[in-house]
């Protein structure tokens, strides 16, 4: 086999093809259509049907679409439902976007013949009010739809809220009554409000599972507790912290509830002291904890340095902490004393005082601490490495800028990573950029 590999080579760079060669090649794609087709070109018609459907899923919606024009056949497989379950419309603007969007004939199309068919469905809008106009106007024909997922994704600035409340919440409607099958809804950043929930609530309430509307201003606590009182099914819910009141928690953590799995809170502020945030009582997350004992708690925090006096003066049952801005040493120190479920931390930010000490006591506290994040703060190499020595191997994720460590005496950049990686049984290795 090997010299007649080396053959084709050597007759591979004559000019003109051998017979001989031409010979070998009929050979060897017999071998994998079968002799008897040796000298007939194979008919792509003729594929079996699950074939050409396998294809038809791996190929982009363009390609597919073309795809469909090569027969009659391969048509009627471009209609049926098994390819329509699951599409993203692409709205945008040609002048303003770097989006492709989804041509007007086929979404004509798609509401035409497949609107029934739809069961994962998102929409992926650009900067442009109009982009998020032309979203709500899909919406409101899809009548026949029985939608179990539905995401509405911005790209840029969120442009869904520039769309007047009416026409968002009149849209919204059509799905919320026509599906009644509704198991996920990513509404984040658009102008939802009350009564668009409760209509949510009447017609899906036994279905929902998963419910993300951070950002939403029109949303009030209302709301959430018309949803919390009535799905009881829920098992993730993410919204912004002045939504989040003792109230509400304690309505998770009734008895008719079942154990919520996931609840992200969003805590943003613009502008510094813009808000003044309140206070969750100690006894409202021991209550949902008891009731749900496995619930991760994930807040996002992108606030001022002065604006975080509300927030873990008592223990807080929060499992997974990200710190867009930078936060002080002070409050890293109440992080350690005051939240023992503590599974992830990641700080993009803190002053130039090295956080030896902090990091030091949430390794001592935080007993079920896997991952952890540094980006532009200081800390000494010999800190780092008894932070690292007393979390051992189960620190699975360690993202640390090189920026972030200051050597010493009894340790260099190159000894550094050798015992840190003793210490987590791997190789490791600062990062140059993190990976978070």
């Amino acid at each position: 086999m090997k010299r007649a590999r080396q053959k084709v080579v050597v007759e591979n760079e004559v000019p003109q093809t051998s017979q001989k060669s031409k010979k070998q090649k009929t050979c060897l794609y017999g071998s994998v259509f079968g002799e008897s087709d040796l000298h007939a070109s194979v008919d792509w018609g003729s594929l079996p049907h699950h074939v050409i459907l396998r294809i038809f899923q791996f190929l982009p919606l363009v390609d597919r679409a073309r795809a469909s024009s090569v027969c009659r056949r391969w048509n009627e497989i471009f209609h049926i439902p098994d390819l329509w379950r699951r599409f993203e419309f692409e709205l945008s603007q040609p002048a303003t976007s770097y989006l492709k969007s989804t041509h007007p004939d086929l979404i004509q199309q798609i509401i035409k013949r497949h609107a029934d068919h739809l069961q994962y469905v998102s929409f992926k809008v650009d900067s442009s009010t109009e982009s998020a106009e032309a979203a709500c106007d899909i919406l409101s024909q899809l009548v026949n739809c029985s939608i179990k997922t539905l995401g509405l994704i911005s790209t840029a600035k969120p442009s869904f809220m520039n769309v007047s409340k009416a026409h968002f919440a009149s849209a919204l409607t059509v799905v919320f009554v026509n599906s009644k099958s509704l198991s996920s809804i990513k509404v984040d950043d658009t102008p939802l409000d009350d009564p668009s929930l409760k209509v949510l609530v009447a017609n899906n309430s036994d279905t929902l599972k998963l419910l993300k509307m951070s950002s939403c201003p029109h949303v009030s606590p209302a709301g959430i507790l018309c949803v919390a009182d009535q799905c009881h099914g829920l098992k993730e819910l993410a919204l912004n912290y002045y939504i989040l009141s003792d109230e509400l928690l304690l309505a998770l953590s009734s008895e008719k509830h079942v154990d919520l799995e996931h609840l992200r809170i969003d805590v943003v502020s613009e502008n510094p002291g813009q808000v003044e945030f309140h206070t969750i009582k100690k006894q409202s997350w021991d209550a949902l904890v008891k009731h749900s004992p496995k619930v991760n708690i994930v807040m996002y925090f992108f606030l001022y340095e002065e604006e975080f006096d509300a927030f873990f003066r008592e223990e807080t049952p929060v499992t997974h902490l990200y710190f867009g801005r930078a936060v002080s040493k002070a409050m890293l120190g109440r992080i350690g004393m005051n939240c023992p479920r503590l599974i992830e931390l990641v700080v993009c930010a803190n002053g130039l005082q090295p956080l030896d000490d902090e990091l030091i006591q949430i390794a001592e506290r935080c007993k079920n601490l896997t991952a952890m994040g540094l980006g532009e703060c200081e800390v000494t190499c010999r800190g780092f490495i008894e932070f690292v020595k007393m979390c051992g191997g189960r620190l699975t994720q360690l993202s640390i800028m090189e920026e972030v460590l200051i050597p010493d005496n009894d340790y260099s950049l190159d000894r550094l990573h050798l015992e840190v990686s003793k210490h987590l049984g791997r190789m490791w290795f600062p990062d140059m950029m993190p990976t978070w």
